[in-house]
């Protein structure tokens, strides 16, 4: 089985290829792409994969506007912390939408899922059909007011801290491990993918500037233009590494400081 991975943060990409490795050995990645314009091309000159691993947010935009902008005659398993997108995924011939952090155990049934598509004796469900049933689930389902994170417990030594969200200064994912840097100085480690946090933390507080690092607001003090449109932004503390913003986020993060 050929696989097509879309996804735009290094330690998420890496983490769904262990959990494939063990759900289908047999598997192979014939390529990872983090952007839409990589996948537009990459489907424009090379065959259809047996199947499509993909996020929903890449690092131009949605993944969506792929399968909406071409012909992807291959089934598609997405990856995603949003649940938003549910009713277009399915839409998109989806074979399953899984939630990350995603587990051994959904991997395995989604490619259980698919098996039985391809087998000749199944009953295939139209895409729209599909996608009309789960909209009437999800209108059947309570919608509670959104509640935005607000604590973290965090360990220092032996002992485990209360930390308020305000206090964070910015979240670097870097190895598979996400810290959290306070508007003090402080470095803890947390058990949260940044993509995660993202969805958990209030965007109008929070944001991503790049796959490795979410800032919170008072944490910025000053951008820079940089070469090719891109923002090169001063941060307090400052992480180890220079925080650039891309051409495509950088009117999105002006926005965001302007509020």
């Amino acid at each position: 089985m050929t696989v097509l991975l879309l996804e735009d943060e290094y330690p998420a990409a890496e983490r769904l290829q262990r959990l494939l490795r063990q759900a289908a050995p047999e598997a192979r990645v014939l390529a990872v792409l983090d952007t839409l314009a990589g996948a537009l091309n990459w489907l424009d000159t090379h065959p259809a994969p047996d199947l499509i691993l993909s996020d929903i947010q890449l690092a131009d935009g949605l993944s969506l506007d792929v399968f909406e902008q071409t012909v992807v005659r291959s089934p598609i398993i997405f990856t995603t912390a949003y649940d938003a997108y549910a009713i277009r995924a399915f839409k998109a011939n989806s074979v399953d939408y899984l939630l990350k952090p995603v587990k051994l155990t959904e991997l395995t049934a989604a490619l259980t899922k698919l098996h039985a598509w391809r087998t000749p004796t199944a009953s295939p469900i139209a895409p729209d059909d599909t996608a009309q049933r789960l909209e009437r689930l999800l209108d059947a389902l309570p919608r509670p007011e959104r509640q935005h994170k607000t604590r973290f417990l965090v360990r220092s030594g032996e002992q485990l801290l209360p930390l308020a969200a305000t206090q964070a200064a910015w979240f670097q994912s870097r190895h598979e491990t996400t810290t959290l840097c306070t508007l003090d100085g402080r470095r803890f480690v947390v058990e949260y993918p940044l993509e995660q946090l993202e969805s958990l933390l209030d965007p109008a507080q929070f944001f991503r500037l790049n796959r490795q690092l979410l800032a919170q607001l008072p944490a910025v003090q000053r951008l820079h233009p940089h070469f090719n449109g891109k923002l090169l932004v001063d941060l307090h503390p400052a992480p180890n590494e220079e925080v650039l913003v891309s051409r495509e986020k950088a009117g999105a993060v002006k926005n965001w400081l302007e509020g």
